[in-house]
């Protein structure tokens, strides 16, 4: 990587100086730049001698006076180097420096004149106040300050909680510009250090905190909302708190709800912190890892820092650029997406004492700031690049490693260094190179494709405008507010259920499946109806309009071993638990239909099929059995679920289940609709309504709707034996007339045996033919004498 000197410090004024101060630094210098980009400011803190001092340079040599400060111990020391938004003129811009017993300089810079003092204010209320840590938002102020004890004795350790933060406006009143009333954001806290984003403010525990609770944890203040979020990175997101009063900011009252949570955490491992450019809390650990944390307390780990552990005394510079991570450590410049934590470029630096710049108006170049002079580099890709998208490049070469392992029967190992280079497999290789060319047109005027993949490009058009739309949709979901970020997620979802039921239904995407499920049910509901096409027709009957192909996923059944980890559950139960929860009365329905797509598409009881294994019905009444309460609605579910089968052993049981409950109006109305199916089944209910007949007097009302149903091949005696089997025992002795009124009598009976007696039986029948004569008895045969 090749560095492009764009200023030699000749065009600063007091040029020679400044360089002379970067040359002899005996301590970490801090070096911090105006909005503009037109001034340099730079706090040397130096060993005596030499007095620490700040100063600052123009560039441009603009004429006009100098500002430099100096202190000496035990002179009051300088806090904080703040830019804010000018109230005089809008649109420009003022520094604050803020010293230690609160007094803060209001600078202003005008052209030809130069650095003009416009006021010395007081930031804190009381005289005692020690300001530790200062940083500006807007035209605010934000610092945390130490309150001492009012006894001149007191024990310090037991005033560990002897800090406030508070916030200050800077305004433009009669008098010039001054400070606006102290707001309290919170009081009776630990020693924090502030760190201002553009809309919230974060507050890091000092290392020399004292207490192990406090240093487990990050607060964020959202000034707009008055609310306090707290966050671990260890854990992430705990508690978020609105102070809707003063009173309310008292910090163990803000930590009540939580303190005992707090208290198994690990303590905080923070060795540098900074605010990145997007508006998140940049960490770097003692043993090197680099994370950012959201302002909505989530934390992410980026990167880690070669050479292991950091000592406290070596300093970590941190920048972001744009979508960049910017990281110098002793003398080693790290370039790394935030984004995958991909480390892009690594560069040893000639020099150790680097300092980082802002790039006005150029987002995609790193500025930095040495003993010569002002060095720029960019990291945008060159014309030539062979990977303009790495990741997603990257991505077509694994799943590509997975699928040919999967399907070769060799051995070794299958890496992506050995598919690029050993030619033999050309999808992935020929697949790289459309994903390149067409995403990279976007950007910059596309290169020539090869003649081969032309055609295929043109075949994969509409696949990859669905992919660019998706994380499009992707990219709006991250970035919507919270209001929108519903109906953006609902058409994220439907687009994630239809690629994956295009897919293969391996674990990785049932898995995957199944926490869409669980983190948008009511999306995956609608998604799912929109894949399988499920509506209403005129006749109000539920008809889904699915390709085979999707029919297969929905019924694809993993190996059992598969199963049941950590909750995975197949898509045909997903999918019935979300029937159950948004639309019931559909499921079984639903079932019905799957059972007339697999009774088209396999052999009854194929093994290769779904109902080889477990019937449909039985897979939905799991789902059913899963749900926590169980009420009547379930039983008619349950009901539904057994019939739609049309199964013998599901019918009967739902005729079990309908006699159970009493509801003997459906149980004449079932048996007589499925009696038709078959003559066994016949015999089965016909038998099973027979027996609850000889028990009690409930179905005499329907008996001239039984008598139909008895199959032919039954005889009186099979009748009267079948009664006798089930009639319930008597307590006393038997009685010729009993005084009971339950009782089966014969009264009740002689329909159905005169029945049986007037239909000639199935063995009758047989022989009837035989036993026909034209004269009965037959003639007598001669005598032979």
């Amino acid at each position: 990587m090749k560095l492009r000197q764009v200023s030699d410090l000749s065009d600063f004024s007091r040029g020679h100086w400044l360089r002379e101060l970067l040359c002899r630094a005996e301590e970490p210098s801090h070096v911090q730049s105006s909005p503009d980009g037109q001034h340099l400011l730079l706090l040397q803190k130096s060993r005596p001698p030499t007095l620490p001092r700040v100063v600052a340079f123009q560039r441009h040599s603009i004429a006009g006076a100098d500002l430099e400060r100096t202190w000496q111990p035990p002179q009051p020391a300088l806090v904080g180097l703040l830019f804010l938004q000018s109230p005089v003129v809008l649109g420009s811009w003022v520094l604050a420096v803020v010293w230690e017993h609160g007094r803060t300089e209001v600078w202003h810079f005008v052209v030809a004149v130069g650095w003009q003092l416009l006021q010395t204010l007081e930031l804190c209320q009381g005289a005692r106040a020690r300001v530790v840590s200062a940083c500006s938002q807007g035209a605010s102020l934000v610092w945390c300050e130490e309150r001492p004890p009012l006894g001149a004795h007191s024990d310090m350790s037991k005033c560990a909680f002897r800090f406030c933060v508070c916030a200050r406006a800077l305004e433009l009143g009669e008098q010039g510009v001054r400070l606006g009333t102290v707001r309290i954001v919170l009081h009776n806290s630990p020693e924090y250090q502030v760190l201002a984003s553009p809309q919230h403010v974060f507050l890091v525990p000092a290392a020399d905190a004292g207490f192990a609770t406090t240093s487990k944890f990050l607060l964020i203040w959202h000034p707009e909302k008055a609310t306090f979020t707290i966050t671990a990175p260890s854990a992430g997101f705990i508690h978020s708190k609105v102070l809707r009063s003063s009173s309310e900011s008292d910090f163990k009252k803000l930590l009540l709800d939580s303190v005992g949570l707090l208290s198994g955490f690990a303590p905080l491992d923070i060795h540098t912190s900074t605010v990145s450019n997007s508006g998140g809390l940049l960490l770097v650990s003692t043993k090197g890892s680099v994370s950012v944390v959201e302002p909505d307390g989530t934390q992410r780990h980026i990167f880690d820092l070669e050479g292991g552990p950091l000592p406290q005394g070596n300093p970590v510079r941190l920048k972001t650029f744009g979508s960049i991570l910017a990281c110098v450590l002793a003398g080693v410049l790290y370039l790394v997406d935030q984004n995958s934590g991909r480390l892009i470029e690594k560069e040893v630096l000639s020099m150790k004492e680097v300092h980082f710049l802002e790039s006005q108006g150029e987002e995609d170049s790193i500025q930095l700031l040495t003993q010569t002079g002002i060095y720029s580099f960019s990291f945008s890709k060159p014309e030539d690049s062979s990977r303009p998208e790495p990741c997603l490049v990257e991505m077509v070469f694994e799943e590509a490693c997975r699928y040919y392992q999967r399907r070769s029967l060799s051995s070794s190992k299958l890496t992506v260094e050995k598919l690029k280079k050993g030619g033999t497999f050309q999808a992935p290789v020929v697949l790289a190179a459309i994903l390149q060319h067409s995403l990279h047109q976007k950007q910059k005027p596309a290169r020539s494709l090869q003649d081969t993949y032309a055609k295929l490009l043109g075949t994969l058009s509409l696949e990859l405008q669905s992919y660019m739309s998706l994380e499009l949709l992707k990219t709006c979901v991250v970035c919507a507010p919270e209001s929108e970020v519903e109906s953006y997620c609902k058409e994220l979802v439907e687009q994630e259920v239809s690629r994956i039921l295009q897919s293969d239904m391996d674990k990785d995407n049932l898995a995957y499946l199944n926490s869409v499920f669980a983190s948008f049910p009511k999306a995956a509901w609608k998604a799912t109806r929109s894949c399988l096409q499920l509506q209403q027709n005129g006749d109000g009957l539920l008809v889904a309009r699915a390709t085979p192909e999707v029919w297969k996923k929905v019924l694809c059944q993993p190996q059992l071993e598969e199963v049941g980890q950590n909750g995975m559950v197949p898509l045909f139960e997903l999918i019935c638990a979300s029937f159950l929860r948004f639309k019931p009365k559909w499921l079984p329905s639903f079932v019905e239909l799957t059972q007339q797509y697999v009774s088209n598409s396999w052999s009854y009881s194929s093994k290769e099929g779904p109902e080889g294994r477990v019937p449909l019905y039985k897979r939905a009444l799991g789902v059913l059995a899963r749900k926590n309460k169980h009420g009547e609605a379930d039983d008619e579910m349950e009901l539904e679920l057994l019939l739609c089968s049309k199964r013998p052993k599901a019918v009967l049981q739902a005729l079990h289940l309908l006699v159970r409950l009493k509801q003997w109006q459906r149980v004449v109305e079932v048996a007589e609709k499925f009696s038709k199916l078959s003559p066994l089944l016949n015999k089965e209910i016909f038998t099973t309504l027979l027996a609850e007949l000889a028990q009690h007097r409930e179905l005499d009302p329907y008996l001239d709707r039984l008598w139909p149903l008895c199959p032919a091949e039954l005889t009186a005696s099979d009748i009267l034996t079948m009664v006798l089997q089930h009639l319930p025992h008597s307590q006393g002795d038997p009685v010729p007339f009993s005084s009971e009124g339950n009782q089966l009598t014969v009264g009740l009976l002689k329909p159905l045996l005169q029945r049986v007696v007037q239909c000639p039986g199935v063995q009758e029948e047989m022989y009837s033919d035989a036993l026909q004569s034209t004269t009965f008895p037959p003639p007598t045969p001669p005598r032979e004498y």
